[in-house]
């Protein structure tokens, strides 16, 4: 066993599971705030997260005015958590998750029970593979996601194929694109089944320069070859009524297929436990200070919404830290009235917190704690029109947006919710029309 790997001890204040962007600064901004005992469970031989297989910029601006390479920000990120006097457990998963903090670990020397105070779930998304998107064709060697890729590429240093298709035009998807050029691989195209791409605007610039076409409004069909991958067979105009037209379907010769994006959380763990999840979504119920339906734990960064930057991931880590911290000095004690909130409206695809946590009084949020400033929104296509939370024939709170899907979507927390009398049983109500 390597000497350097450290395992976890009994007990902690706070134990973290994930060492990605969010947990690391948690653990970092735990230990500066005064935590005595923190502790990281990574699962991995290096902590870092999704950032360690990124070989390109930019990372760090935001957090250390500074611009790295992926890698470069991982190892910074780890370097300062250590400085700061985090426990950083290498190779240590966490198999089980229990009322009271308490964690079964698989460790390099076997099953161990660590108790913790309070706990930090940061696992993180992953993205959606092949079988779950129901494509076709026999399964070749050479069909990848963009984490594996990225993982081949940089950490392996190996390359997969040499003239792969790339499947969506997310952040992540250009991202691919970069790293297939670090590796010398020419992509032969991206197909995005939407009339723009998913991400924001201007980087397709990016694919023209590096000379690959964007084909908008096509989807893969399915995977040619037995062995390996031969050809795609795409459907052009996959949003139009013809659909399943032959006449629109077209065979397109590449060595390798790379499905990017449509991210889903991390959420196994989750689900062989006693906390809440969102049965839609996969993630954890948290309310507004990041706790989940067990307060004892809190969960941050990627696993509680869609993918977001590694930076927006670090400073959210960093929020979150704070309420941890004052929910060991029992500052948070007192919101502990749950009223829901609920959408029924299928263009919704996320809403986080999906719970206000009130004062006996009716309060959400106290001026002495850093809290969320609002609900964070996803829709699952282009929308235009009015967002409102309401309860029952009351509206809260109300915002006009004109919004494409994953986009991040604010909305500000109503100013007052509940009176002491008020039921809090009664949920609130996410509601959208068109306009």
């Amino acid at each position: 066993m390597n000497k350097d790997i450290i395992q976890p001890p009994e007990q902690c204040n706070v134990a973290i599971i994930g060492a990605g962007p969010s947990g690391l600064a948690a653990a970092t901004e735990l230990k500066k705030l005064g935590v005595e005992s923190v502790i990281v469970l990574e699962r991995e031989a290096q902590a870092g997260g999704i950032p360690r297989h990124c070989m390109h910029s930019p990372f760090g601006l935001r957090e250390f005015k500074r611009l790295y390479n992926g890698k470069t920000y991982a190892n910074e990120l780890s370097r300062r958590a250590i400085k700061n006097g985090v426990i950083i457990c290498l190779k240590s998963s966490v198999i089980a998750i229990n009322k009271g903090g308490i964690l079964e670990l698989s460790t390099p020397t076997g099953i161990r029970t660590l108790i913790a105070q309070k706990v930090i779930i940061c696992t993180g998304i992953r993205e959606t593979p092949r079988a779950n998107r129901l494509i076709s064709g026999q399964r070749p060697m050479g069909v990848l996601t963009s984490g594996a890729l990225q993982s081949i590429i940089h950490l392996k240093h190996k390359k997969p194929f040499q003239r792969p298709v790339i499947i969506g035009t997310e952040m992540v998807s250009f991202s691919s694109l970069l790293s297939c050029r670090y590796a010398g691989i020419q992509p032969v195209a991206m197909l995005e089944k939407n009339a723009r791409i998913t991400a924001k605007w201007g980087l397709q610039i990016l694919a023209k320069l590096l000379g690959v076409p964007i084909f908008y409004k096509t989807c893969l069909d399915n995977i040619i070859g037995k062995k390996e991958v031969e050809a795609v067979k795409i459907n052009i105009g996959c949003a139009a009524v013809k659909k399943n037209s032959e006449a629109i379907k077209k065979v397109l010769p590449c060595d390798g297929v790379i499905f990017t994006g449509e991210f889903i959380a991390e959420s196994s763990l989750l689900r062989m436990g006693h906390l809440d999840v969102d049965p839609s979504t996969g993630n954890p119920v948290i309310d507004q200070f990041g706790r989940c339906s067990d307060n004892d734990y809190f969960a941050t960064g990627n696993m509680t919404h869609p993918v977001e930057t590694a930076g927006y991931c670090w400073k959210q880590g960093r929020q979150t830290a704070k309420q941890v911290y004052a929910s060991l000095k029992g500052e948070l004690d007192q919101y502990q009235r749950r009223i829901h909130i609920i959408s029924t409206n299928p263009i919704i695809k996320y809403i986080i917190p999906q719970i206000l946590t009130l004062t006996v009084k009716g309060d959400y949020q106290s001026g002495k704690h850093i809290t969320m400033n609002g609900f964070q929104i996803r829709v699952s296509k282009a929308v235009k029109g009015r967002l409102s939370i309401r309860s029952g024939a009351k509206t809260l709170v109300q915002k006009k947006i004109n919004s494409l899907p994953e986009r991040r979507i604010n909305l500000e927390f109503p100013s007052s919710i509940l009176s002491e009398k008020d039921d809090a049983d009664i949920p609130l109500q996410l509601h959208f029309e068109n306009r």
